[in-house]
């Protein structure tokens, strides 16, 4: 939501600057028309770009990043959205109400841990096995799962084999849980401390009370 209003409030400003822009060339310094629409053109990129560029500065120095690691972060971004994309895709190809509860529950992981890394991009190293490792190999194995549970007749060995790729997945829906909770450990560390200092205040407090 914040980007949106981030860009319309750049087009909002660029075309406004244009216009003036625009309006100043051709009746203040007698342009003319196409000559005064060029510069408007012209100013309306300058004001946009400039503003975008601005945005990506203030955004870089708030996450202490250099543009080589966010474009490095984006595009490792990128591609886990196109994962993410496969593995609701395969997840929800499987009809078997047994699973539906734990399939919810990883996708809901995998999707809370790449909007909190989007949120906040340095995030990412402190979760590169789940964008190296984890992503990679629970979007295979529930691609590979949800093609063998379509087959219209299952012979014992397949079943054998849906089985013990459904145990793996849960597995890896552990080894999800474990990246989630490395994602969030500098934020449980930050409300323990905080925590500590509330309790010490309020026994200080009900010390000098007695």
């Amino acid at each position: 939501m914040k980007q949106i209003l981030q860009f319309l409030l750049r087009v909002l400003t660029a075309s406004t600057m244009s216009v003036l822009l625009w309006l100043t060339s051709f009746f203040a310094f007698n342009q003319t028309f196409l000559l005064s629409s060029l510069y408007a053109c012209a100013g309306w990129a300058v004001i946009y770009l400039g503003g975008k560029w601005y945005e990506t500065h203030v955004f870089l120095k708030q996450h202490q990043l250099t543009r080589r690691e966010y474009a490095y972060i984006k595009q490792n971004l990128q591609e886990a959205k196109l994962k993410i994309a496969r593995l609701r895709k395969s997840l929800f190809a499987v009809k078997n109400i047994q699973t539906i509860k734990e399939n919810l529950e990883i996708l809901r992981i995998v999707r809370k841990i790449y909007m909190l890394t989007k949120q906040e991009p340095k995030r990412f190293y402190q979760v590169e096995r789940f964008f190296y490792q984890s992503l990679d190999s629970i979007v295979e194995l529930t691609e590979k799962y949800a093609f063998l549970a379509s087959q219209p007749k299952r012979s014992a060995k397949l079943e054998v084999s849906l089985s013990e790729t459904r145990m793996t997945i849960d597995k890896l829906s552990k080894q999800l849980e474990e990246d989630l909770y490395d994602l969030l450990k500098p934020d449980i560390d930050d409300l323990e401390f905080e925590l500590d200092v509330a309790r010490h205040s309020l026994e200080s407090g009900r010390g000098k009370a007695e």
